[in-house]
């Protein structure tokens, strides 16, 4: 074999990889209830670590910042397992939710991956100059994907991917503070409720240049107390560059666009009016992949949101490890 052939080969085999990961930068949005599946690009099984944060700030006369005075990026040591509730001096009203998540996918074979999300989330609200913090293991997510058109040539590439799932209720759903009061549902750990969502994911790639477009829908039901969360609607478009570092290293920037909308909370089979979502998000991403391990990372900013009454999302961001095998 040649020595271009497996420098074509070896070109090939990064860039799919890079599908791969571009597409596992998932995007779940714990208030809305809306969420976005893995769809991979290549027949390889991988495992994952992903780390989620989303902040809302936006009340009347707040700077909207993605990281509030008093709120904490990282899952704070004290919201494992039980909820805290204390003072930050003069910082502004927040909701801050985060998410720790182990991601697998298999393939059953060349055109059936299936998937799992084991989350740990830790959701944090401070209103009239208290805070409290929940912590505790979160929904499990279940779907799978089905490869429709997969053409992967020299110069030009495309993948159409179909799938469905399920998300579980294990996680806890009645946290209380030290009266005894529960915490709202939109702090809980877990939803309550028992959601089916399904999703479409297409990329297509000339050269150096992709993109990739993922839509999904999510019908979601309600807990037993009969809260629940407006069937949801999610777009993700992610618009990338490959550059080759060396031998065994390359890198991909992105530009990045989120839109989501869900009509916020129900209760008792009735829509309350509360947490409505429309928005549309933009940010810049960098994957950086090295033989079979992927470090991916980005930051989204709010770019238009209806008007709602629902504190405006100051943004989010996330940093994820991939290794693939």
């Amino acid at each position: 074999m040649s020595l271009s052939k497996i420098n074509y080969i070896a070109n090939r085999k990064l860039l799919v990889i890079t599908f791969i990961l571009l597409s596992s930068n998932v995007f779940a949005c714990d208030i809305c209830g809306c969420f976005m599946g893995i769809t991979p690009y290549f027949n390889r099984n991988s495992i994952s670590l992903l780390y989620r944060y989303r902040s809302f700030n936006g009340y009347n006369g707040q700077s909207h910042s993605l990281f509030p005075n008093g709120g904490n990026f990282f899952i704070p040591s004290n919201s494992q397992p039980h909820p805290i509730t204390g003072h930050a001096g003069n910082a502004e009203d927040y909701e801050l939710y985060r998410s720790l998540e182990i991601r697998g996918k298999y393939f059953i074979n060349s055109k059936i991956e299936i998937n799992v999300i084991l989350p740990y989330v830790s959701n944090s609200e401070r209103y009239n100059s208290n805070t409290s913090t929940v912590g505790g293991v979160g929904d499990v997510n279940l779907y799978a994907g089905y490869h429709i058109v997969q053409k992967l040539d020299d110069n030009f590439r495309q993948q159409l991917v179909a799938g469905a799932g399920i998300k579980l209720p294990t996680g806890k759903n009645d946290f209380k503070n030290t009266a005894g009061i529960r915490y709202s549902s939109l702090q809980q750990a877990g939803t309550g409720s028992t959601d089916g969502f399904v999703y479409l994911n297409y990329m297509v790639g000339l050269g150096k240049f992709g993109a990739s477009l993922n839509t999904s829908y999510k019908a979601n039901g309600t807990n037993k107390r009969d809260e629940g969360i407006a069937n949801s609607t999610t777009s993700f478009l992610n618009i990338f560059y490959t550059q080759r570092i060396g031998k065994d290293v390359q890198l991909m920037p992105s530009a990045q666009f989120f839109y989501e909308y869900s009509g916020g909370e129900k209760y008792n089979g009735g829509k309350t009016g509360e947490h409505v979502m429309n928005n549309l998000m933009g940010g810049v991403g960098a994957d950086i992949f090295y033989k079979n391990i992927a470090l991916n990372a980005g930051i989204q900013k709010n770019i238009w949101e209806a008007e709602t009454d629902h504190p405006m999302s100051a943004g989010k961001i996330y940093i994820g490890l991939t290794y693939n095998f």
